[in-house]
């Protein structure tokens, strides 16, 4: 396949949610809706400001995606 509907173009969502589902959804019977929806917000809180990725040179997401930012000099 190529173009549109590509496996590759979702490689990286269906890693993340594999994440998800192994690392917090299949680990907690959560109760209702609002518990479970407030567990995954916390989840994607830590996944994103403080657990490292060995893809990111052990950085976190937040890390490498903001300071890699540089900022555009301004015109005199």
């Amino acid at each position: 396949m190529d173009g549109k509907g590509a496996w590759r173009d979702n490689v990286f969502f269906e890693r993340l949610w594999r994440t998800i589902k192994y690392k917090e959804v299949y680990l907690h019977a959560y109760a209702n809706v609002p518990e479970a929806r407030a567990a995954l917000c916390k989840f994607l809180a830590f996944y994103n400001n403080v657990r490292p990725h060995s893809s990111l040179d052990r950085k976190t997401p937040d890390q490498a995606y903001f300071n890699a930012l540089q900022p555009i000099p301004v015109a005199a």
